[in-house]
C-alpha cells in the first residue's frame, strides 16, 4: 500500500534540539566561519575576535552552538564564581541557519547550562536596542530590559527561579 503519511516538518510540529559544546580544535574553523547577515555586523562582535578574548579571560565561556553534526551558531557567557550573575555578551546563529528556531534552542540550552551553575541567580544580556530579532528573542524568553549602558547597549535581565536546596 501508500507509504504512511509522514508528519509536517515544521518549527511547530518538531521540537529543535541543539547542544553547546566548548569551542576546542574540533569545532573552531566551523566556528570561525559562521557568518552574520550583511546588516547585523554590526551588533555582535566578530567570531574571531571572540575567541581571542576567551583565551585571555579565564572567566569567558564560548559555546559552539551545534545541530546535528553542524555548528549553526556561536555564544559566550561569563559566570565568575564571585558574583551571582551571568552575562551572556556573545550569541549568534550563522545567517544560512537562522529562522528555524536555532536561536531560541539554543539560548534554552544556555539557561540551562547557567542554572546547573548553583551560585548565579540572574541572568543578563546586553544587545544592541536597534537588533530587533535579538530583543524578540530575549523577551519571549522573559528577559526584562532595564535600560542602556554607556556604550548604548540595552541591558536586559532574567532571574532565574531559585530551587530549594535540599538538605
Amino acid at each position: 500500500g501508500p507509504p504512511p503519511q509522514q508528519p509536517q516538518e515544521g518549527p511547530s510540529s518538531v521540537a529543535i534540539v541543539v547542544r553547546l559544546e566548548p569551542v576546542d580544535r574540533s569545532n573552531r574553523d566551523a566556528v570561525l566561519a559562521l557568518e552574520l547577515a550583511p546588516d547585523q555586523q554590526d551588533y555582535v562582535a566578530d567570531n574571531a575576535t571572540s575567541l581571542k578574548e576567551a583565551r585571555r579571560d579565564a572567566d569567558a565561556n564560548p559555546r559552539a552552538v551545534i545541530a546535528g553534526d553542524r555548528v549553526v551558531g556561536f555564544l559566550m557567557y561569563d559566570a565568575s564564581k564571585d558574583d551571582d550573575e551571568a552575562l551572556i555578551y556573545r550569541f549568534m546563529i550563522d545567517r544560512r541557519e537562522q529562522g528555524r528556531g536555532y536561536g531560541r534552542a539554543a539560548l534554552d540550552a544556555l539557561l540551562g547550562e547557567i542554572r546547573a551553575l548553583r551560585h548565579v541567580k540572574h541572568a543578563v544580556v546586553m544587545y544592541m536596542p536597534e537588533n530587533a530579532g535579538a530583543r524578540h528573542l530575549y523577551r519571549t524568553a522573559g528577559f526584562v530590559d532595564e535600560g542602556t549602558d554607556e556604550d548604548g547597549e540595552m541591558i536586559a535581565r532574567l532571574p532565574l527561579a531559585s530551587r530549594r536546596r535540599r538538605r
